[in-house]
């Protein structure tokens, strides 16, 4: 069990990354942190030394899980089948069911939400961001790569522009969806994502 302190500064994380995701980083200010935290002034400052501090961590402890979903996801797919794009497939599917069970209020996407206010926010932190944008592109281009010795693109693409797709599409699938409040979009785009994928490409004889 966590410590009392882990479970007021998860709590007071938790608060904050709801509303920069509704309102923007610029639009979540401390004082209404410690409101809906239900903490005190000095209570959030021993968590937190300034706003830029949890916004720091937010994004770090956001990265984390992504990553682990990531990881995740993959190690399951590649359990499942020994064929490199089945198992590509199959973690698509993955980020498929888990999208489809989301409802409103939609919870978007941490990575936009920094990058659309990035002036107000410290290159480090738009480091960690880009950092993980390079975390999936690679991961995907050696999936990628695995595949195309056994499957010829019926078009000509480079493995990275192959993965960058994708990485854009569940991107941009999460933003779409919160601004269209429509929940379900997300995984509908990545159903056309893996289609993509499978008419892209074919057995070579």
């Amino acid at each position: 069990m966590p410590r009392d302190g882990a479970i007021t500064r998860n709590k007071i994380m938790d608060v904050a990354q709801s509303m920069v995701l509704d309102v923007g980083l610029a639009g979540t200010s401390v004082e209404k942190v410690i409101e809906e935290a239900e903490v005190t002034k000095s209570t959030f400052f021993y968590h937190f030394k300034t706003k830029h501090d949890l916004a720091a961590s937010l994004i770090v402890r956001y990265a984390k899980d992504d990553r682990q979903h990531f990881c995740d996801a993959m190690e399951k797919a590649e359990q499942l089948s020994r064929d490199p794009l089945q198992q590509l497939l199959i973690f698509l599917g993955l980020f498929i069911e888990m999208t489809d069970q989301l409802e409103e209020p939609f919870p978007g996407c941490l990575y936009a939400s920094y990058c659309y206010q990035s002036g107000a926010i410290s290159t480090d932190i738009m480091a960690d961001v880009k950092d993980m944008m390079h975390f999936w592109r690679q991961r995907l281009v050696e999936k990628i790569d695995e595949i195309m010795p056994l499957y010829a693109p019926r078009i000509p693409v480079e493995n990275f522009q192959v993965a960058d797709h994708l990485l854009t599409t569940f991107e941009g699938a999460f933003i779409l969806s919160k601004i269209m409040k429509e929940p379900k979009l997300a995984s509908q785009q990545l159903v056309q994502c893996r289609n993509y994928i499978e008419l892209l490409f074919e057995a070579r004889k």
